[in-house]
């Protein structure tokens, strides 16, 4: 289990959501509150949160987009190239870092093991040290609440916060809207 930010998302009908809590640890320690662990990628089609080492996100994120701009922004293939160049690099392979991609119409988790794993429900998907506090939540407001999108991600990730040490209630939000992801 990563000590790192919280990492959840969620593609609905008409938009993506994808939000992070920033927090960087050191041990029991918070170093910072606000570290921005999420970004759009591909000419704003994609979007991508990372829970690991902030110096590792940009890497990865680098890498991923590289592929993305080869594949072309289609986000299938896309996960499966970037898994597999993760996988055979001796050097990233090693990292404990977990991603979540998604556009409106897919969400995968990647890891270093070279998993790509496209949630059950298809909508939900969590990563890092508040990941199954969030995704509980998520999954219970979907179920009993009509929220928007942003508006699940925000709370859950609040949840989140109030349980889990390594999460912190700072925050950050990126939305995807099916108009932006078709242009």
């Amino acid at each position: 289990m990563f000590h790192a930010t919280t990492i959840l998302a969620c593609k609905g009908e008409k938009k993506a959501v994808i939000g992070g809590d920033g927090q960087v640890t050191f041990g029991s320690a918070i170093l910072k509150s606000n570290a921005t662990k999420i970004r759009k990628l591909y000419h704003g089609k994609i979007i991508a949160g990372f829970a690991g080492s902030t110096a590792d996100a940009f890497n990865l994120f680098d890498m991923f987009e590289g592929i993305l701009e080869q594949k072309k922004g289609d986000l299938l293939k896309s996960v499966i190239e970037f898994s597999k160049e993760w996988r055979k690099d001796k050097y990233m392979r090693q990292l404990e870092a977990m991603m979540i991609v998604l556009n409106t119409d897919n969400i995968f988790i990647l890891s270093g093991n070279g998993d790509v794993v496209e949630p059950e429900d298809g909508k939900i998907a969590a990563i890092g040290s508040g990941g199954n506090y969030a995704i509980s939540a998520a999954r219970a407001l979907d179920r009993y609440a009509d929220l928007d999108e942003e508006v699940l991600v925000k709370e859950s990730l609040l949840i989140a916060s109030e349980l889990c040490i390594y999460t912190s209630d700072k925050i950050k939000t990126y939305t995807l809207t099916k108009e932006e992801s078709d242009s």
